[in-house]
């Protein structure tokens, strides 16, 4: 049999720190949910009925640790920061029921989706994908996994975001139009979801632009927080 070698070594596996442990949290896929917030859906000038939720995806490569310094990417002038509670899958599951559907959770994290928005609203208004505009570099910032065998009160978990100290986001999350259940549910009909897959739930309204020089702390009751700091592009 023939002998296969890499042209130049694979880069390490991305995986996400587990609190309170020395395990990491290999990362599969990163879905994210759009338009997931009432306010956050008038905000960006549509109307918030209750349609079906939609997904775009960002590559496990966009994923940053927590604490990172982020250079302010190359090819906008509108970066624009997204707070949003993230889903840890542990377990496998295809066409999940929303009742069973916490059973596949592995933990929570927060996360910040960070966007190119003038990129993203320019592919919008054309019908192309959002992918210049959300799938970046150090766009996909995660904090620390906390494993969490009872979310029971989860409607009840607040969600808020800072940016040098001043408050941009803040809410709860029974203001989600599609629940953590529902979202993993419906979710489930197009994927086999597999343990490693990160599902960033949307954000609230208060989305708006950071600069270089910006300290971005973001929080979820029970949760790591999740901080940033935006530098100049390198």
């Amino acid at each position: 049999m023939s002998h296969f070698e890499f042209v130049f070594a694979p880069l390490p596996r991305v995986a996400v720190e587990i609190c309170d442990s020395d395990k990491l949290f290999p990362v599969h896929r990163i879905f994210c949910v759009g338009r997931n917030y009432s306010d956050h859906v008038r905000e960006m000038g549509f109307d918030p009925a209750r349609e079906d939720p939609f997904y775009f995806t960002k590559s496990p490569s966009a994923f940053t640790p927590s604490g990172s310094e982020i250079p302010y990417p190359t090819g906008t002038s509108n970066y624009h920061h997204e707070m949003e509670l993230v889903v840890a899958i542990g377990k496998c599951g295809r066409d999940i029921s929303e009742g069973s559907a916490l059973e596949h959770v592995y933990g929570f994290a927060c996360g910040l989706d960070m966007t190119r928005r003038d990129l993203q609203l320019a592919a919008r208004d054309k019908g192309r994908p959002w992918d210049l505009g959300k799938d970046i570099e150090n766009g996909a910032v995660i904090s620390a996994l906390r494993p969490i065998s009872d979310a029971s009160d989860i409607a009840n978990w607040e969600l808020k975001l800072t940016v040098n100290g001043e408050l941009r986001q803040s809410t709860t999350l029974q203001h989600m139009i599609w629940s953590v259940p529902e979202i993993i549910s419906h979710l489930s009909r197009f994927y086999t979801l597999v343990p490693g897959d990160l599902i960033m739930t949307g954000t609230p309204a208060g989305v708006g632009p950071v600069v270089p020089g910006d300290a971005l702390v973001g929080e979820i009751t029970g949760l790591s927080d999740v901080t940033a700091q935006i530098v100049d592009s390198v």
